[in-house]
């Protein structure tokens, strides 16, 4: 019981994060459930199923809001999805201590690609313009991105988000809504590639429904957090999480002195911190200012 809390907690942040950042919650999600010693293949099939019911609520939620550009949405998902299948089948004839370092590894490179992008390249600020962007274009980038999120247990939303930013041919609300409406597509693809690879015996469907309904709640939080909380404070907290848990599983595979793993991790944690007070005082401003991010947006701007 006390195990089923812990994991619909992590759903609970990991949907908290992919809410406000519009990406996350596989690569938090799995490397909190590989730290707790889930095998790599059955926490990406945990995430994967217990993402079918959050990404079609928002692929419609995105739909009525009309933040989708409909005619990129099938050059994104139909690759991301042949390849999130194969990527699947991939995984789940592995042996799961043979990959999961390489999964760490993958998640760690999530981490700080979220730092980046976010912080240092300044994928916060708003875009302008409302060019098109050819969906041929798409197809290697929506290929790459699916067999990744299936292989790793997340990365469509960390892949696809800052690349279709910096195109800087959409608003940031139709790169989101149309990222989100093609992952629901990726998703069913991926638990379709599980099911058969692995089989339903495999899958703890107990875990998949706490997993699940804990990123049920937390959506109503993620709205407030969009509003109080600036994106590049959140992305800095977020991709410190991914890196400082996935460096620590590499670090127990493969460091055998206590006090050098130790030290290792401090370091991390230190340079965390450090990380953060860095963004603070570049934004000068406190974490939870009462000041919605359209109105940081526009000073911004100003």
């Amino acid at each position: 019981m006390q195990k089923l809390i812990i994991f619909a907690l992590v759903g609970f942040f990991a949907q908290l994060i992919d809410g406000s950042l519009g990406m996350g919650f596989g690569a938090t999600s799995s490397s909190l459930l590989l730290t707790f010693g889930i095998a790599p293949a059955i926490a990406s099939a945990t995430i994967h199923f217990s993402q079918i019911a959050t990404t079609a609520a928002s692929g419609v939620s995105h739909w009525k809001f009309n933040n989708i550009d409909k005619s990129l949405v099938l050059g994104l998902a139909v690759p991301g999805s042949i390849t999130a299948f194969i990527g699947a089948a991939l995984l789940s004839n592995i042996q799961s201590e043979l990959i999961k370092p390489f999964i760490a590894v993958f998640l760690l490179s999530m981490g700080v690609y979220i730092l980046y992008q976010f912080i240092f390249k300044g994928q916060h600020k708003p875009r302008d313009g409302t060019k098109k962007i050819s969906s041929l274009s798409l197809i290697p980038q929506g290929a790459v991105a699916g067999f990744l999120d299936a292989i790793g247990g997340g990365g469509w939303g960390p892949v696809n988000t800052p690349l279709m930013l910096s195109r800087n041919k959409l608003e940031p609300r139709y790169v989101i809504g149309t990222v989100s409406t093609g992952e629901f597509f990726v998703t069913i693809s991926a638990s379709l590639g599980f099911i058969i690879f692995l089989g339903w015996s495999q899958i703890s469907w107990a875990l998949v429904i706490v997993l699940g309904l804990g990123g049920v709640v937390a959506a109503p939080f993620a709205a407030w957090l969009v509003k109080v909380m600036p994106v590049h404070i959140l992305a800095v907290c977020v991709g410190g999480l991914i890196i400082f848990t996935n460096s620590s599983i590499l670090l127990s595979a493969f460091v055998e002195n206590p006090v050098v793993s130790t030290s290792a991790r401090l370091a991390i944690i230190l340079s965390w911190i450090a990380l953060i007070v860095y963004t603070l005082y570049q934004n000068k401003k406190l974490p939870f200012s009462f000041q919605s991010r359209e109105a940081d947006e526009v000073k911004q701007i100003q």
